[in-house]
C-alpha cells in the first residue's frame, strides 16, 4: 500500500505519493488554501479517492514543522490542528516526520532544472512533501 505525504503551509498544502512498495516518494499536487477546513477537507476527500485505488493508501505522514534545535515554530500549533481536524476526517492512519528545511531542499532541487521561480513556486508544495515522505519512507526502511 502506499503512503500519502503532506506538506502543510499556510497559504498551500503540497502532496506527494509514495509507490506501493513504498519505496519512492513523487509530488502528487499543491492545494490552495482558502480555509483551514477547505484545506484539511481537500486532503481528506484525496485521501478518500487514493483509497479507493488498486494501489490502496496505508498511511499519512504530515511534515511536523520545528526549528534546527528541535523545539516548537509559530506554525507547530497550526500544523497539529490540521492533523487532529484530518483525524475526525479519516481512519488511515497519520505519522508526523520533521520538515525542517525541506523547503529549501526542494527549492534547489527544482532551481537546477526550472530556470523560472513563478514555475519553481507552484511545483514547491508538493516537491518539498515528497521530501518529507522520502524521509520518512527511508526511515522506516
Amino acid at each position: 500500500m502506499r503512503v500519502l505525504g503532506v506538506d502543510v503551509g499556510a497559504r498551500r498544502v503540497g502532496l506527494a505519493i509514495s509507490d506501493a512498495t513504498r519505496t519512492l516518494a513523487r509530488p502528487l499536487v499543491t492545494i490552495t488554501v482558502t480555509g483551514d477546513d477547505d484545506a484539511v477537507a481537500r486532503v481528506a476527500d484525496t485521501i478518500a479517492t487514493l483509497s479507493n485505488e488498486d494501489d490502496g493508501l496505508g498511511a499519512v505522514v504530515v511534515g511536523m514543522p520545528a526549528r534546527l534545535d528541535g523545539t516548537r515554530t509559530d506554525a507547530t500549533a497550526r500544523v497539529e490542528a490540521f492533523i487532529a481536524s484530518l483525524r475526525r476526517r479519516t481512519t488511515i492512519p497519520i505519522a508526523t516526520e520533521g520538515e525542517r528545511l525541506s523547503s529549501r531542499e526542494a527549492e534547489s532541487r527544482l532551481a537546477v532544472r526550472e530556470r523560472d521561480w513563478r514555475k519553481r513556486k507552484a511545483k514547491l508544495d508538493a516537491a518539498a512533501a515528497a521530501i518529507i515522505l522520502q524521509d520518512y519512507l527511508d526511515r522506516i526502511r
